[in-house]
């Protein structure tokens, strides 16, 4: 009879994903030992199986160093499991493998922008399943060849700083670099909106006075109608082959407009890495603006446009395989702001982000749903939707959040019985104020007041929930009078009752990302101080 078999080794083998079987295969493999060498030769068996030597006493099946060799693992096999299943970390611990070269050429960098504070509020650019941006056709511009650049660029990814807050600035921007000579211009990020435009003198008819010159399209930068991305702007309906440029006009909720044609330059960034890069990208020159666009002086130039359609930026930049379709935004939660945003998968954490998937087929904006919103244990139902799933849109581009109308409407109501607040109508800042007994000089003074409001996103694996909470410093700010304001509005001012939509102030404290790539978004807590790299693993 043979003896019965010990456990020596663990080899863990882990399949290329079904869509990129290039990414190969990983093996790894340890051994488990009792004794000082793992290889060391079995000893000789007797000749009864039965048979065991008084001298030898036989080892317990459960002594204590076994129990500390099957826990760790049982730790390392759950780790590479999840590795296996939920990154591609295998891969990259074979950097220095003979795939190794082959991984590196297509390894990918970030782009990291920094945020700058803007003044004046603005709502939601661009919202719900309503195209807003309508296209008129125009002439009066030359026509011109429009210059195609080549890049070989790998796939690389940077950051970019950002500055603002939320109230008194009420907006986040970022600056980029663009034309020969590079010259700096200031954007609003903007999740909300499509296409990235520069105010510009094409003449200018009406341009707020920004920071920076106008624009001015050098010759042969005028983008023609036949060009794809005009095409994908305006819709096959109003293509104009005898038209002479790409015309556009955007329509805001907030009833803003900008006018303009589209214009190729190039854009100059600095990657993760230090390297620079000269990329094309097609953007708005606008020479017309109405509403708040036109209020002056303006600390912006224009608006960066980072949803998921395909005349974004980082769509753009995608095609062009300088990154990964995939961008993220840190909002600091602190009074004074600031964050970053990046551009490629560098900067995605590899742990601890809660993803959802986004809605396809409604827009190109980052739609979700949720199947229900909670203030504190008290449910905020929404009339008629019943059980059915309520949309939410994350949009950096609103200063504010917005409710369904119903749960706007019973969250004032559980906020309108604290006993501690006194609503003071005289405070204009925000539609609604309250004054206390007692001076405020932090969301702190008054937190004890207020309960968070959770979203409720479908179960993962049966039982483990997904939510998104936002604290009271997510829906409140302190007003120059000291009052405490509410920062989540009516979704009806907007014309989207039935809609949820997450504004800067309740996105502040989070590293959001949208994954262009597997359609999803994600968000985990942080300080939003330092972009950290994520391209290595951590252990227990």
């Amino acid at each position: 009879m043979e003896p019965n078999p010990q456990l020596h080794g663990v080899v863990i083998i882990s399949l290329p994903p079904s869509d990129d079987p290039s990414k190969g295969k990983t093996i790894t493999a340890f051994t488990l030992s009792d004794g000082e060498s793992s290889f060391a030769p079995p000893p000789p068996t007797s000749s009864s199986p039965f048979s065991q030597s008084p001298s030898t006493p036989r080892p317990s099946l459960f002594s204590p160093k076994k129990a500390i060799y099957s826990l760790l693992a049982a730790a390392f096999i759950a780790v590479s499991l999840y590795g296996c299943l939920y990154s591609e970390l295998p891969v990259q611990l074979l950097s220095g493998s003979e795939l190794g070269d082959e991984m590196r050429k297509n390894d990918t960098k970030s782009f990291l922008l920094q945020l700058y504070p803007k003044q004046r509020g603005r709502i939601l650019r661009e919202i719900g399943d309503v195209k807003l941006a309508q296209v008129k056709v125009r002439d009066g511009i030359e026509e011109r060849k429009t210059r195609y650049d080549s890049t070989d660029l790998v796939n690389s990814s940077t950051v970019f700083p950002i500055q603002g807050n939320v109230y008194p600035d009420g907006q986040y921007y970022t600056s980029i670099f663009v034309g020969n000579p590079p010259r700096p211009y200031y954007l609003d990020v903007d999740t909300g909106s499509d296409l990235t435009w520069i105010q510009c003198d094409a003449p200018c008819t009406n341009c707020a006075k920004g920071p920076h010159p106008l624009y001015k399209p050098a010759k042969g930068k005028i983008v023609p109608p036949r060009d794809s991305l005009c095409q994908e702007l305006q819709g096959n309906q109003n293509y104009c082959a005898t038209c002479r440029q790409c015309d556009y006009e955007i329509e805001y909720a907030d009833r803003s407009s900008s006018v303009g044609v589209l214009a190729r330059d190039e854009m100059h960034l600095i990657t993760s890495d230090g390297d620079k890069e000269k990329l094309s990208f097609v953007f708005g020159c606008a020479y017309d603006q109405r509403g708040q666009l036109l209020a002056s002086p303006a600390k912006t130039d224009g608006i960066l446009g980072l949803s998921g359609a395909r005349i974004s930026l980082p769509s753009q930049l995608a095609n062009q395989g300088v990154i990964s379709n995939i961008i993220g935004h840190c909002i600091t939660s602190e009074p004074s702001g600031g964050g970053y945003l990046f551009f490629g998968d560098d900067y995605v954490p590899r742990w601890g982000v809660t993803w959802v998937s986004t809605l396809n087929g409604l827009s190109s904006l980052y739609h979700t749903s949720v199947q229900k919103m909670r203030f504190g244990n008290q449910e905020l139902s929404a009339e008629g939707q019943g059980n059915k799933l309520i949309q939410v849109i994350f949009d950096s581009g609103s200063s504010y959040t917005y409710f369904p109308h119903d749960a706007y409407t019973n969250l004032v109501s559980s906020l309108k019985s604290i006993s501690s607040l006194v609503q003071d109508d005289s405070d204009k800042t925000l539609p609604l104020c309250w004054k206390t007994d007692f001076p405020i000089s932090s969301i702190n003074d008054v937190k004890k007041y207020f309960k968070p409001v959770t979203l409720h996103f479908a179960n993962r694996w049966l039982f483990v929930p997904t939510t998104y909470v936002i604290p009271p410093e997510g829906y409140l700010i302190i007003s120059e009078k000291g009052n405490v304001c509410l920062g989540i509005f009516d979704g009806m001012d907007v014309q989207h009752g039935s809609t949820i939509i997450l504004g800067d102030i309740s996105l502040r404290g989070k590293l959001v990302i949208y994954d262009n790539e597997q359609n999803r978004i994600g968000w985990v807590q942080s300080n939003c101080v330092k972009p950290q790299k994520t391209n290595f693993l951590f252990l227990f």
